[in-house]
């Protein structure tokens, strides 16, 4: 088992990888590709550490993130992947998708929020549609984050007990930690038929989540072509005057906060 990561060990380790997502996300807007990122798991494996950890050093008008919630009425009478279509990513831009169209294959197929046919359905047009999208450019990679039940368990105790994360409980996760081998066999069942050369899976361990996220993030760096792009020089000339003080007349700052120091 591979111990915890130090705070200073994992940020040792991410840096460099921070450095390479600036070249690729220069390369992504330089060739006008199209990246859409998908991030799927069970609750509490780590989506959403993973997502932040590759967009804190890109630019938020170029990297989009989509964490869709439940469908209403009228989401309900379209075409089942439509919702998501208009969160594809244009030109130039990285999206992350924080679950996609996959709930189906997943929470909606064990929770019973979709009938068995209509999952059946979804399996046989999944590869379909991703095959028009990966044909039309889109480059288009498909994570999901693996987590045992005693991390899961551990995880779910965290946001109990900690006000500052308990936003991220749902109403049915009391449930679905009694499902834990029905969402193991969706999940068998989606990779399966999902699992195409045009737009494969890649699973990656987080049960220890520091270590899976430089893991995902340097397979996804390599799942790309060469995105080293020379540098260009930016003309930056000095100030001609001395650097100015600012001044305030109608309103001024208030009062920083007591900032407490260690020894």
């Amino acid at each position: 088992m591979l111990r915890k990561l130090t705070g200073e060990e994992y940020e040792n380790n991410l840096k460099p990888l921070l450095r390479e997502l600036s070249d690729m996300a220069r390369w992504v807007a330089e060739t006008k590709q199209r990246v859409a990122v998908l991030f799927e798991g069970r609750d509490t494996a780590g989506k959403g550490g993973a997502i932040d950890a590759i967009r804190r050093s890109l630019n938020p008008r170029q990297c989009r993130v989509v964490a869709l919630g439940k469908t209403n009425e009228h989401e309900r009478t379209q075409w089942y992947f439509q919702r998501y279509v208009t969160h594809l990513p244009s030109e130039g831009e990285i999206v992350l998708f924080d679950r996609s169209w996959y709930n189906r294959a997943g929470v909606e197929a064990v929770m019973g929020f979709a009938t068995p046919d209509e999952v059946t359905a979804f399996l046989e047009a999944a590869p379909l549609f991703e095959k028009q999208l990966v044909d039309d450019g889109i480059l288009l990679l498909k994570y999901w984050l693996c987590c045992d039940q005693a991390k899961q368990e551990k995880r779910f105790a965290e946001r109990v007990e900690n006000p500052m994360k308990r936003w991220k409980l749902s109403p049915i996760d009391h449930e679905s930690r009694n499902r834990y081998d029905d969402y193991t066999a969706a999940r068998e069942r989606m990779l399966a038929a999902t699992h195409t050369a045009h737009a494969p899976w890649t699973l990656v361990d987080f049960n220890n989540q520091a270590v899976g996220r430089l893991t995902l993030i340097r397979d996804l760096l390599d799942k790309l072509p060469d995105t080293q792009l020379p540098v260009p020089e930016v003309d930056w000339p000095p100030l001609n005057h001395e650097p100015l003080v600012d001044s305030y007349g109608v309103l001024h700052p208030i009062p920083p906060v007591l900032v407490v120091l260690d020894d």
